[in-house]
């Protein structure tokens, strides 16, 4: 039993995955049941956990578990007490009071707590940023660091995704200030950042024509899903933030530096909520195909920048 206790999306997502794979390391035919704490029923983890007739072993991840039910939560409380042998039960709470008997009851039955931090200053987004290089294998100068900090925000995912493709694209052990200026500059074509404001700004035709480059040159799908999710985000964040909120303080409402924020302002122009509501589920999917439950992840991708810029009204 695991409880990841964290508010922040993209590390509460990776400590989750970090132990879904450990479990198929030891066991690849380990099935994964991936619920939200909304929409779980009372009785559901006793079915999920019961015996398989095969030993199958079994993994159950409820997220949002602050929206559980109460009776839900009497019945995980009471399962974790005498929990099955052959089933992994991961549960993740942002924190603070809702469901507090959930986290105090599982925390009595023994389960191990990972608490991941959202890093709020800075400094501590320098060092994730540090933290993200070193897991491809390779480091980064502090101007460096704090140049792609300038640069994409602080948006954990988008950061990561940034790390990622600097470390793929650039030679060297060291990334320096001249590598990122130089990728933010002049690797456009190869970018998941500019195909992503391509397809925010309804431009299809040329969305399309650097995705196929991208990934004829070996940009990693992944990436590109993570940017396109990025550029929705921030479309998300701006366009839902206060009106009364002006420079400063919109920048620190909604963590982008003031030239991303006029950026966005200007992508706005056509999107409403329901069309950046449409085109985030097509992002999710294409997250899904790429990440191994499709064949095609260049028709994932194609297919998720249709939607992208259908879903833009142009009003």
């Amino acid at each position: 039993m695991t409880l990841v206790v964290g508010d922040e999306e993209f590390l509460v997502d990776r400590a989750v995955g970090s132990i879904v794979s450990a479990v198929r390391g030891t066991d690849p035919e380990a099935e994964v049941h991936d619920l939200v704490g909304g929409k779980v029923e009372i009785g559901e983890l006793t079915r999920l956990a019961s015996p398989s007739l095969f030993e199958d072993r079994s993994v159950v991840v409820i997220r949002s578990a602050q929206d559980l039910q109460k009776d839900v939560i009497a019945e995980i409380v009471k399962y974790t007490a005498h929990p099955a042998d052959d089933t992994v039960l991961i549960l993740a709470h942002p924190g603070g009071v809702k469901g507090k008997a959930l986290v105090d009851g599982v925390k009595k039955a023994g389960a191990e707590v990972v608490t991941v931090a959202k890093p709020t200053k800075p400094g501590e987004r320098l060092d994730f940023i540090k933290a993200e290089v070193r897991r491809h294998g390779r480091t980064i100068a502090p101007a460096a660091a704090q140049a792609l900090l300038d640069a994409v925000g602080s948006d954990l995912r988008e950061l990561a995704a940034a790390c990622g493709q600097l470390a793929f694209d650039t030679s060297g052990k060291n990334i320096d200030e001249a590598a990122v200026a130089r990728y933010h500059r002049g690797r456009a074509e190869v970018t998941g950042f500019a195909i992503s404001d391509l397809a925010v700004e309804g431009r299809l035709g040329e969305a399309l024509e650097q995705l196929r480059w991208a990934v004829a040159t070996g940009v990693a799908p992944v990436l590109i899903v993570s940017a396109l999710a990025g550029g929705l985000r921030s479309l998300a964040k701006v366009g839902g933030a206060p009106r009364n909120l002006r420079g400063a303080q919109l920048a620190g409402h909604v963590g982008m530096p003031p030239w991303k924020i006029d950026r966005v302002k200007r992508q706005l122009s056509g999107w409403g909520p329901e069309g950046i509501s449409i085109a985030m589920q097509a992002v999710a999917s294409a997250d899904e195909q790429v990440k191994g439950a499709g064949t095609d992840p260049a028709y994932a991708l194609e297919r998720a920048v249709q939607v992208i810029a259908a879903s833009r009204t142009g009003r």
